[in-house]
């Protein structure tokens, strides 16, 4: 039953920017946000505390062209995907390390009422 569980990653929360496109050669494309999940609780003195935990989330295929089309900064979105890490060497020479999730489906969620 677990196994299929081993590397899943399931978020809901609100875009920071709007969608990051990268077009490659064979018609690839790539998109690129910033996730913002929030999470309250109340302190020792019974104040309401709220932390944001920001995600960096990545798609590809038919499913970024579909981001590129319907998601913007603010939107609700709820995201199943995995982990991936990487790393690169950046312009002034230091390796980075990149941990982000990479998005198997996305789900724009209903916009709330006014």
């Amino acid at each position: 039953m677990m196994s299929t569980l081993k590397n899943s990653v399931r978020l809901v929360g609100n875009l920071g920017m709007d969608p990051e496109v990268k077009n490659f050669d064979n018609n690839r494309k790539l998109v690129k946000l910033a996730l913002a999940t929030n999470e309250s609780y109340k302190n020792d003195k019974g104040e309401k505390v709220t932390e944001t935990q920001w995600h960096n989330i990545v798609i590809w295929g038919a499913q970024a062209k579909f981001a590129e089309e319907m998601l913007k900064k603010g939107d609700e979105v709820a995201i199943d995907g995995k982990l991936a890490s990487r790393n690169y060497v950046d312009k002034d020479g230091n390796k980075r390390y990149v941990t982000e999730v990479v998005a198997n489906e996305f789900l724009k969620m209903n916009s709330k009422r006014a």
